[in-house]
């Protein structure tokens, strides 16, 4: 019996969502735009991804209604209302990964701004009580991370603190040395 490609059998809530992200470079592509990644050629340098399968699942994140396509010509992916409700779920498989994977520890830090608080592993800041949303979080390379992995301009401008969802600047990023 062959596998199908699709899960549309399947009554499932999970199942659906993975119908919408569960395509390979979706989530990272997401992950980058939480992380203020923007343009096609910054995702494409960033994920060493192919400018068609770029295309595509950007396409399919605009037409889901998790990435909005904003300006001509060079045009930007901007995180919609509607991917922020998957902030939890990829915030809790990073820090899973970082758990379980990553013995160096986390490959990236979240602090809760108004705090000045570093976010526990369930997103909620324990200075405060609350569990801060994206747009209150800044983020910063852990202990984990590996700077000698990647050296293309958006990898050095995220090492670069600064608050999620705002665009990086990629075209400031210095290579050290």
């Amino acid at each position: 019996m062959a596998l199908g490609i699709d899960y549309a059998r399947q009554d499932c809530s999970l199942a659906r969502t993975l119908e919408v992200v569960g395509e390979r470079w979706t989530m990272l592509i997401l992950r980058d735009c939480f992380l203020g990644v923007r343009r096609f050629s910054d995702f494409a340098a960033h994920l060493d991804i192919s400018r068609a399968v770029l295309t595509q699942r950007l396409a399919g994140l605009v037409e889901a209604g998790l990435l909005e396509r904003a300006g001509t010509g060079h045009a930007e992916y901007v995180v919609t209302e509607r991917a922020r409700g998957l902030w939890p779920a990829l915030f809790a498989l990073a820090q899973w990964g970082d758990a379980e994977l990553a013995p160096r520890g986390p490959r990236r830090l979240f602090e809760h701004e108004a705090c000045g608080t570093r976010v526990d592993r369930t997103g909620r800041c324990p200075a405060c009580g609350t569990l801060p949303g994206p747009e209150d979080l800044l983020t910063r390379p852990g202990p984990g991370a590996d700077p000698s992995v990647r050296d293309d301009q958006v990898s050095l401008a995220l090492r670069t603190p600064h608050r999620l969802l705002e665009p990086v600047d990629v075209r400031g990023a210095q290579r050290p040395g």
